[in-house]
């Protein structure tokens, strides 16, 4: 079967979480990664990344159970949004899924993953903008990304289930020790086979259709990105350079612009990912020092027990001339 006819097959069946189209001309031009074309998961034009959001598509109309994959584009870049994304479809697919080409998304090129994605109809992506990233790895006690996107799943999954999905099978692209996070899902989703384990992306084809419907959003929101700092302000949109490189911390050109882009006093724009080592240790290096003045210690003096006359009595109920009563 050929893909356009299995397109035809599938418009309107909602086989991809992330996915953008119901009909091929939604697409402009599906040889295209440019910012021209339609990323409806992605933030539109001139709309800044200020939080993180879940995108839905329309509801699937083909019958269960579904298959479903996760996987996630971004974790490693110090630029840009943390993308994960789910893709499923009827388990009666499982055949004519592999037939389609999906693989890992960063073995295809531009061009074929934004062709795989027009096969696709899509339900939720959930996109994590820099900022939630930093805020969950610098806040005490921190939410360490492993944490963050194990969340990411768990919400994606649930959202699914939510909207009248019935799931057979589940297969998580992960790092690490996966044999606990499995355990853990399994447990959260009682009746749902989980299946996790590392390179899945490259194992299970659903997963490879998720890896490849996060990585294109991914990459129409770095490349379309609207720089929040400037917005309602008259500096043009060219204040900040858009030549930032792949956005990992080891490309020379993402150092450059790292090192180009910091204020000395407001640090980064919202692109950047503070919390990461490589950010720290250039605002460390060039930026103004501050100091935190810790308000604790005074206010354990403030409500601490007085000596001598004043014991018992702290230094408010001194300054008040409050007295403990024994009787009314």
């Amino acid at each position: 079967m050929s893909t356009r006819q299995l397109t035809a097959r599938r418009a309107g069946s909602n086989q991809s979480l992330l996915a953008f189209k119901k009909d091929a001309d939604m697409i402009s031009d599906p040889r295209s990664t440019s910012s021209s074309t339609h990323i409806p998961s992605a933030p539109g034009p001139n709309s800044p990344l200020t939080e993180s959001y879940v995108y839905h598509s329309p509801m699937p109309t083909a019958p269960g159970p579904y298959i479903l994959g996760v996987d996630e584009a971004g974790r490693g870049p110090v630029l840009g949004p943390l993308v994960y994304g789910v893709a499923y479809c009827p388990t009666a697919w499982k055949s004519e899924l592999e037939e389609l080409g999906f693989a890992d998304s960063k073995t295809l090129t531009p061009e074929k993953r934004t062709e795989l994605l027009g096969v696709m109809n899509s339900e939720p992506a959930n996109l994590g903008c820099p900022q939630a990233i930093s805020r969950g790895m610098l806040k005490i006690p921190p939410t360490n990304l492993n944490k963050q996107s194990q969340d990411a799943t768990i919400l994606l999954i649930r959202e699914v289930l939510q909207r009248g999905i019935q799931l057979s099978e589940v297969y998580v692209d992960a790092l690490g020790t996966t044999t606990t996070y499995e355990a853990y899902l399994s447990s959260l989703f009682p009746g749902i086979s989980f299946t996790v384990t590392t390179k899945a992306d490259s194992k299970f084809k659903i997963v490879g259709a998720a890896s490849v419907a996060a990585k294109v959003t991914r990459d129409a929101c770095v490349e379309g990105w609207s720089f929040e700092e400037i917005q309602d302000t008259d500096v043009k949109d060219n204040a900040f350079s858009k030549d930032f490189g792949s956005g990992y911390p080891s490309d020379p050109k993402t150092k450059g612009w790292i090192n180009g882009s910091m204020d000395p006093t407001f640090g980064f724009p919202s692109l950047v990912r503070f919390s990461w080592t490589t950010v720290k240790v250039v605002l460390e290096k060039s930026a103004h020092p501050i100091k935190w003045v810790d308000e604790q210690e005074p206010l354990l003096g403030a409500f601490g027990s007085g000596i001598g006359r004043d014991k018992g009595r702290n230094v408010v109920a001194r300054d008040l001339c409050l007295h403990s009563v024994g009787k009314l």
